[in-house]
């Protein structure tokens, strides 16, 4: 099923550090494309794991200054845990989920068997007889999985068109009780009522995966809208190894935030304001955003800081 709701648009980062050039990117483009069609737009911070204490409240005033604004309050995962232990729950009254004894060197060891679909779980232990069970269950505590009964899926986006990629038994809950990102973020998504998912497109393959477990939870399918990662000049995920890369190290090199804001809408790429000024904030740029415009090639960033502000650099 899919969502006729209005749209509904959402940026959900994980509190692991600060967000970079990449993160900032998406999160426009995220936002452009909700309040370009008047829609809403919904912030959660995805803090179950790897949190950073202080990044949450550093990205999003990041996010803030740049001029990003969001519908009700943020919502934090770790304030979810009974909506996660009701789907799951769901899940195990259908007999759709089971329990996972695997070491991920296992996992990894045969999936990249001869036989093994690469990356997928290869369902070791999902016919264990009850006494396989209790005696690997005194070893090490178990993972519990979704027991899939499709093997692909499809899905629909904005940029990909029709998608169809692999489904497997994913984790739901890890051995640790921590619930996996494939079950949180159907279920929040849902909760957020969004019905676009804007997100890196490195995630396009997990999309079929989440989108086969919202239709197990009876829950309506959102579209996506995947777009290009933002790379280093050696083709690799921008990181903060590559220098001045987050909005507070480039403010702190002498870069304003219209200029970085006028790197990011140069990437996308943006036509100039009308008025031929730098945006000083996200809402200008919604009066020559263009979702046509949206570039699917990766962004190469190349010396920020000399693009932006440093000596003989071009500011943009």
């Amino acid at each position: 099923m899919t969502s006729s709701l209005p749209y509904t648009g959402r940026y959900a980062p994980s509190p692991s550090g600060d967000l970079h050039l990449g993160n900032l990117r998406t999160a426009l483009l995220a936002w452009l494309l909700a309040r370009s069609v008047g829609g809403s737009f919904k912030m959660r911070v995805e803090d179950l794991d790897r949190v950073r204490p202080g990044a949450a409240e550093r990205q999003l005033e990041d996010l803030a200054s740049l001029g990003l604004d969001w519908e009700g309050p943020v919502l934090y995962q770790s304030n979810r845990i009974d909506a996660y232990d009701e789907a799951l729950a769901q899940l195990q009254e259908a007999g759709l989920v089971y329990e996972c004894f695997c070491t991920r060197k296992e996992i990894q060891a045969a999936s990249s068997a001869p036989h093994g679909a690469p990356g997928a779980y290869p369902g070791t232990c999902r016919s264990l007889a009850e006494a396989e069970r209790a005696t690997r269950r005194a070893q090490r505590p178990a993972a519990l999985r979704l027991r899939a009964e499709v093997t692909h899926w499809t899905v629909t986006d904005r940029f990909a068109g029709d998608y169809r990629g692999q489904v497997d038994d994913l984790v739901l809950r890890r051995n640790d009780g921590t619930y996996a990102y494939n079950l949180v973020c159907v279920v929040d998504d849902h909760y957020q009522g969004v019905t676009e998912i804007v997100r890196g497109d490195d995630l396009l393959p997990s999309s079929p995966r989440q989108a086969y477990l919202a239709q197990l939870l009876g829950l309506p399918t959102p579209s996506y809208a995947h777009v290009p990662l933002a790379l280093n000049t050696q083709g690799q995920r921008l990181a903060k190894r590559d220098g001045a890369v987050t909005l507070a190290q480039l403010l702190e090199a002498g870069a304003s935030r219209e200029s970085i804001l006028g790197l990011i809408a140069a990437s996308i790429p943006l036509p100039a304001l009308p008025s031929g000024a730098s945006p000083d904030s996200a809402g200008q740029l919604l009066e020559v955003f263009d979702p046509a415009l949206i570039s699917q090639e990766p962004w190469v960033v190349t010396d920020p800081l000399g693009l932006l502000a440093g000596p003989g650099g071009k500011n943009l």
